[in-house]
């Protein structure tokens, strides 16, 4: 598990913040955290002041790192570059969450180290990960400067003969009765721009590789401009498939048959490919070691899958 239980003993009473800042060597804002996320226990009870003194028998819930087994395909004194494979989360999404990429990444670094992004549970491909907190903050604001140029390749239906361009608005879908993860397209959304160049076209899948190249770094972006221009991604779950299909596979409740009727695909064949960016005067273009292209023995051929004729 990712959060364990550690006990610790305090025979003298101090704040609760401060116990945390000296015994595990957070910051005042991070001891704050948690114990508004109730990780703090004393002798028993949850402690629910980060200023209220406490001694005695002390439980923190921390986190532990486990590791899978993986490792950083590049790495530097500030950050380190991982490859990451489909299927694994890149932060853990609940205290329970079993095993994600932070386990590497805190096991290979240590217990400052952070990923600078993220990528979708799905998504194939390259996460950056800071070793320090200063290394961290710097390379965020690089991410929010759009000072980091990100690639990806993505296998979608359909044969695509020309480089495009969406420009479409994107926003978050306010509408719970259906699904709450999903973004729209939407005048009233925030400026989304991706452009995206075809590689191959594979006949006996009756798909295409596509590059995409993001402007901007909105959640779900180029799965959305994809599905927007009637191009969805092989296997997304969530685009370009029936809403019931969707409300299936995420109370996962849905077959791989099913899967691969209705999506196309057993994964998100959607892979981040390339990262470029300066830092220290030194110009970085990393890409990834997976050969993305014959990922496409995850496809269903065409006579597998539905032929969805309106794709919304």
């Amino acid at each position: 598990m990712a959060f364990k239980d550690v006990e610790y003993r305090l025979d003298e009473p101090m704040p609760a913040f401060l116990f945390l800042m000296r015994r595990i060597g957070v910051t005042q804002g991070q001891a704050q955290k948690i114990v508004a996320m109730r990780r703090l226990i004393v002798n028993g009870e949850v402690c629910r002041h980060s200023g209220e003194k406490i001694c005695g028998n002390i439980v923190v819930q921390e986190f532990v790192p486990e590791s899978g087994g993986l490792r950083p395909i590049f790495t530097t004194p500030d950050f380190g570059i991982f490859d990451k494979p489909s299927g694994l989360l890149v932060h853990p999404k609940t205290h329970k969450t079993p095993y994600s990429l932070l386990d590497d990444i805190r096991h290979v670094y240590g217990k400052d180290a952070n990923n600078i992004h993220r990528i979708d549970m799905e998504t194939s491909g390259l996460v950056l990960a800071g070793r320090s907190k200063r290394s961290e903050r710097r390379l965020k604001m690089m991410f929010e400067s759009r000072g980091v140029k990100k690639s990806y390749l993505a296998w979608v239906r359909g044969k695509v003969l020309h480089p495009f361009r969406v420009d479409a608005p994107i926003i978050r879908n306010d509408d719970h009765s259906t699904i709450k993860l999903k973004m729209l397209i939407d005048p009233a959304g925030k400026p989304s721009l991706t452009f995206f160049e075809p590689l191959r076209y594979d006949e006996e899948y009756d798909a295409t590789l596509l590059r995409a190249i993001p402007h901007t770094g909105r959640q779900h972006q180029i799965r959305l401009h994809l599905f927007h221009v009637k191009h969805p991604i092989l296997g997304d779950p969530i685009y370009g498939v029936p809403t019931k299909i969707a409300i299936a596979y995420l109370d996962r409740v849905l077959s791989q048959q099913e899967r691969l009727r209705y999506m196309g695909a057993s994964r998100l064949m959607l892979h981040a490919q390339e990262l470029d960016f300066d830092y220290s005067g030194v110009r970085y273009r990393l890409r990834s070691n997976e050969d993305f292209e014959a990922q496409r023995c995850h496809i269903a051929r065409p006579e597998e899958r539905v032929n969805l004729p309106d794709w919304r």
